[in-house]
């Protein structure tokens, strides 16, 4: 089905303005956050996680 839309999506991607724009990016089309963010460190980088849902009555 390659025009629906996902009603859920994992964001994830390293504690940065990047990861911060692909959060506002989902939530600008109607996403909302579910559940809170999870951290964790690679050795290297803080790495972070934003599940976010559309509620059915939202999907187009």
């Amino acid at each position: 089905m390659p025009n629906s839309i996902e009603n859920y999506k994992l964001i994830t991607g390293k504690d940065d303005a990047e990861f911060c724009s692909k959060v506002t990016k989902v939530l600008k089309e109607g996403y909302e956050l579910y559940g809170s963010p999870t951290m964790t460190f690679n050795g290297e980088s803080v790495i972070v996680g934003q599940a976010v849902i559309k509620r059915p009555s939202q999907l187009v």
